[in-house]
Parts: C-alpha cells; structure tokens; sequence
C-alpha cells in the first residue's frame, strides 16, 4: 500500500481540494504539505500544477476510454496519469504507483483497474498529445479578456499559460552578478530569470539570503516608488514580503502592514533569512491610522488573474462571484493610503490582475474623488519597461509580453503623486 506521503498520493488529494472543493492551493498546501519534506514536497506541487496546467488535455485524451464519468477521485488519479505520461513520464512508474493511489482508499480501491487500463491505453496514444488544442480560459473570465484586449491576444496569453513558467529572483545585491552565479538570465528589468531551476531551497544563496523568488512584473512596483535613503514608507498589504524586502533594501524605514498574522510570519521568516529590517504590524488596512508617509505601496487584494501561468488553479476555485467585493475594497485602500500621505507624497498602487475595474478603472475613479492627486508618468520609466506597455493611467502588463523569455505576470501599475 502506498503511504499518504508518496507525492503522487499528495497531488491527488490536492487535486480534490481544488476541482472539488475549490479551494486554492495556498489555502490547501499547508494542511497537506506539513509533515512532507521539502523534496517531496517541491514534488507533489509540481505534479498537481501540472495536472491543471493540462487538465483539459487530459480531459480530451480519457474521452474515449470512459464510458461514464468515475468518481472525482479516480478521474484526478486519471488526469494526473495523463498529463505525466504524455509529457515524458515513464510509464511503468507511472500506471503502478497511480494503481497503488487508487488501491490505498477505500472509496476507490475497486476501480483500481480502471485506472490501469485506461492508463495503459493512454501510454499507446501518448502522441495524439501534441496535436490537442491550447486549454482555454474558463467561460466567466475568457469573455471578459476577449471583450479588453480581443481574441488573438487572450489566444496568445493562454497558449503561455500552458507551459511550465521558469523561476524569477530579486537579487539582494548585484543581479549581474547572481545571473551569473545560477546560470541565469538577466531580464531587462533587471530581475534574474532561471529555466528549471529545481528546489528552490537548493539553490546558490538561498541560505545565504541574496536573493528572493519573485515575478519580475511583482519586482517593478518598488523600483517605480524608488524610496530615498531614511524615507518613511508604508508596505500596506506586504504579505509574503517581497517588495518589503526591496524597500529594506533600497534604505528606506519601512513598516510592513498585512490584516494576516500567518501570512506575517512568513514575512518576518524572509527578512531574517536575507538579513533586512522592517517594522511589522498585524491589521487591517483599513483601520491604520498611521499618517505622514513619504511614499506607500499598495498591492492590493484582487482576482489574481495575471498569475494564473504560475498559478494554474484559480479559474478552477474561483469563479468571478468575489469581483464587485474586491473592486469595493480596491477603492477605500486607495482613498485610505491618500490619507496617509504626506503632501507631495507618493503611491504606487497596483494590482495582479487583467482586469480593466482592477487598474485604469480604478485610477479614473480616484481621480475623480481626489482632485489633488495626479499620475506620475515619469516614474514609471524605468530601463526595460517598453513604450507600448503605457497608458495614461499607468502600466498594462500582459502575461504573453517577452513571450519569448517565457513571459511575465500581468499586472497593473501607477504612480499617484499628492499635491
């Protein structure tokens, strides 16, 4: 009998937690994950995005051996089955130990044979895999995509969304000098770029604290507030802690807020490994009453929709429902953290999503209810960020931009200045 340990056990579990209960997978991780280690681990996270990153692939492959849907479990037994035989898993490794995922609960112990047949139909026709469709985006937020930026681009964003992102770090020190350290490559914004880099907490420097994982989209918005040594800044919703580390690291004073005390944990452990300060305060965001900041950042809560190549389970435990709550709650931080400001203060506000009511629309809107506030168009000229990315309300990062080098987090970005 297989142990619950086995990655393979562990990414059918957080199959289900997905698919079926639909929750994220940060949510799910830590229940799952507690007592694995840390190469299991990294194992089973990798084989469960790859199981959605290609679920409907899979979908389209068991097709023909299922004359009726099996129970969840089975067909999350099926679907990771698929996706690691028709993506150079080997196969005898592969059908056995998803027999033993199978056998080892009760529930579907019996359809233990389904699972070896239709697998080793699947390992015979492991090339019909290359000729499948492109998955698409669900319905509830393809429609919408097509509607802001047409059918070629989103065609363009889903096709990126398919493949296997490659790793970003922000360097503590010299990027120059870490891309060629770890065999990387340097973006143009200056964020080091790894292609199958492995376990994270392997490689050169973790320990050491020199660098930090981090999408080079989600590394701009504290290049673009560009804080002065001594300056007063404010991190308003700072979990897991990134740009609190760039800010400590461009000298600025800076206070980490997050409503989330675990989620603060994890900060405070990411600035004790790479050796940076901040203050840290626990709250919520909409209560501090802190003012006279010399700049703040504000990565607000949103639908997350520009990470989806990292984080292929959203459109699977989401289902736009949540967006008119969360376009509420992008206005009172955006008129909370003006309130906070100096005069002549600045706000880098942005957001990881592809939605226009998550960026421009929300920059429109403040405008409109603080006339003493401006875009600042200049600050956002930074070396590697291209012309076509501007608006006047700011930055539009598309996720397929640089698609070349494997693309980037869609996210939006501007820089409020008070008069």
């Amino acid at each position: 009998m297989i142990k619950a340990v086995d990655p393979r056990h562990i990414a059918v579990d957080l199959l289900g937690d997905v698919l079926d209960e639909h929750r994220l997978l940060s949510e799910a991780l830590p229940k799952r994950l507690a007592k694995v280690s840390p190469e299991d681990r990294a194992r089973a996270q990798r084989l469960t995005l790859l199981a959605l990153r290609n679920m409907d692939r899979s979908d389209r492959m068991l097709g023909p051996h299922l004359k009726k849907r099996p129970p969840a479990r089975i067909l999350n037994i099926l679907r990771l089955g698929v996706a690691e035989l028709c993506t150079g898993g080997a196969a005898h490794g592969v059908v056995n130990e998803l027999v033993g995922v199978a056998r080892a609960n009760r529930e579907t112990e019996r359809l233990a044979g389904l699972v070896n047949a239709v697998l080793r139909k699947i390992t015979d026709e492991a090339e019909k895999w290359g000729g499948l469709p492109v998955p698409r985006l669900p319905k509830w937020l393809r429609k919408p995509l097509i509607a802001d930026y047409g059918k070629a681009q989103v065609e363009e964003i889903e096709a990126l969304q398919a493949q296997t992102p490659p790793l970003d770090l922000t360097a503590k020190g010299s990027p120059e000098e870490l891309a060629k350290r770890l065999g990387g490559v340097l973006l143009p914004t200056g964020s080091v770029r790894l292609q199958d880099a492995g376990q994270v907490t392997g490689l050169d420097g973790y320990d050491g604290g020199d660098w930090w994982v981090q999408d080079a989209s989600a590394a701009l918005p504290a290049k673009i507030l560009a804080p002065q040594t001594g300056d007063r800044v404010l991190d308003m919703c700072a979990a897991p802690g990134g740009k609190t580390m760039q800010l400590a690291a461009m000298g600025a004073d800076v206070t980490a807020l997050d409503v989330s005390e675990v989620r603060m944990k994890r900060v405070a452990e990411n600035l004790t490994r790479t050796g940076l300060s901040a203050e840290m305060v626990v709250g919520d965001a909409l209560e501090f009453d802190v003012p006279q900041f010399d700049a703040i950042l504000l990565d607000a809560p949103c639908s997350a929709t520009g990470t989806i190549r990292r984080h292929p389970d959203l459109p699977h435990a989401k289902d736009g429902s949540e967006f008119p709550g969360l376009f509420e709650l992008q206005e009172y931080m955006i008129d909370r953290a003006l309130g906070l400001l100096k005069s002549g203060g600045r706000l880098v506000f942005c957001t990881c999503s592809l939605l226009i009511d998550e960026g421009e629309e929300q920059v429109r809107d403040a405008l409109g209810r603080h006339p003493d506030v401006q875009v600042d168009l200049d600050a956002l000229r930074l070396p590697g960020i291209e012309v076509s990315w501007f608006g006047p309300e700011g930055l539009r990062i598309m996720p397929n931009y640089r698609a070349d080098l494997g693309g980037m987090d869609g996210f939006f970005i501007t820089a409020l200045r008070k008069a």
